[in-house]
């Protein structure tokens, strides 16, 4: 039987990575995925191991397994050294004494394959077959996106979440955010499918809410500056009829986000013609704040004038996404 086994960091695990298993998978019979996590790290092995494991669930004849070590024993360097390799053979021969195969991107991969005695089969070293590192997600999440799995962009994805009442700035600060971080503006469904504030029925509601999802849902990014979200289509459910929308757990979870913005209500207010009065506006804001407590969402509250609103927003995203500079690296809070 021919048993194979690939190692690494996997900081994180990227569509390079999951070429070169699928590629040792047509090399063995068996194989052993090892995610080697180091004392000195901060990145969860249990993160890492949950974004493989979902990756390759349907496959049977791979194995993720998830290998603590300390680096005072087992150096943590990527520098090829035979002296490096030799120590991570015999750890690798004791761990798996009877595999035959190893598969790797590096060229150290041939010096520790043959301190254990076994056959090392390259796979892109050059990286020209999927062009991206761990580095190059680190250091830039925007570029790198698109080589990431699935099971990894769910967790490194952020969502920011602008609330509030009528004519509180929300979709103008939505549009000015996407554009100052570069991030995919999510606009709310509600003005497509309701001209009028003052003209809606529950169904209509029901509507936004399934439309409103399916927006988020398709959105792709690193980083997402969402224009209202489900908590305010309920109150206008409770406001305007008194009722409780009865919302899948689906439309909860595509709608959870990472940093919910409330903006106050200490503008003017400026009807276009479609708005409820200034009156029922505020009275509005009232129930939106009810209903966010009601679900237990906690949110900063954005106030002042159209400016401060706007560097207060700026100061929190970039505290949640810690921004290395204004709108270029992303890299997720994760990679510290």
């Amino acid at each position: 039987m021919r048993k194979a086994f690939v190692f690494g960091k996997f900081m994180p695990f990227h569509k390079g990575h999951e070429a070169m298993i699928r590629f040792a998978l047509t090399k063995c019979d068996f194989l052993t995925v090892l995610i080697c996590v180091s004392d000195q790290e901060t990145m969860p092995g249990v993160l890492r191991k949950s974004w493989l494991d979902e990756t390759f669930r349907q496959e049977q004849r791979v194995e993720i397994l998830t290998y603590h070590y300390d680096e005072n024993i087992l150096p943590g360097t990527s520098v090829t050294s035979a002296s490096v390799s030799e120590v991570w053979a015999v750890a690798f021969k004791e761990l798996l004494p009877d595999y035959n195969i190893l598969v790797t991107s590096e060229p150290y991969g041939e010096l520790v394959a043959g301190f254990m005695g076994i056959t090392h089969i390259p796979f892109d070293p050059e990286r020209k077959i999927v062009p991206v590192s761990a580095t190059m997600v680190r250091n830039n999440l925007w570029e790198a996106w698109p080589y990431l799995p699935d099971s990894v962009k769910k967790t490194m994805m952020k969502k920011v979440v602008i609330l509030g009442t009528e004519s509180t700035g929300k979709t103008t600060l939505t549009g000015r955010l996407a554009t100052h971080f570069n991030a995919a503006a999510v606009m709310e469904a509600g003005r497509d499918i309701v001209a009028d504030s003052n003209d809606f029925s529950m169904h209509d509601l029901y509507a936004i809410a399934t439309a409103h999802a399916a927006r988020i849902k398709a959105t792709d990014a690193p980083l997402l500056i969402i224009d209202t979200d489900i908590h305010i289509t309920i109150s206008y459910g409770e406001y305007a009829f008194g009722k409780k929308m009865q919302i899948e757990n689906e439309i909860f979870s595509i709608n959870k986000a990472d940093l919910y913005l409330y903006m106050d209500n200490d503008v003017p207010f400026v009807q276009d013609g479609t708005r409820i009065d200034e009156a029922a506006r505020n009275e509005l804001d009232v129930s939106h704040r009810n209903v966010l407590e009601k679900y237990g969402i906690e949110y900063e509250v954005i106030s002042g004038n159209w400016e401060e609103r706007f560097e207060q927003a700026v100061g929190l995203i970039n505290h949640l996404v810690n921004f290395r500079s204004q709108g270029a690296n992303f890299s997720s809070v994760t990679h510290s």
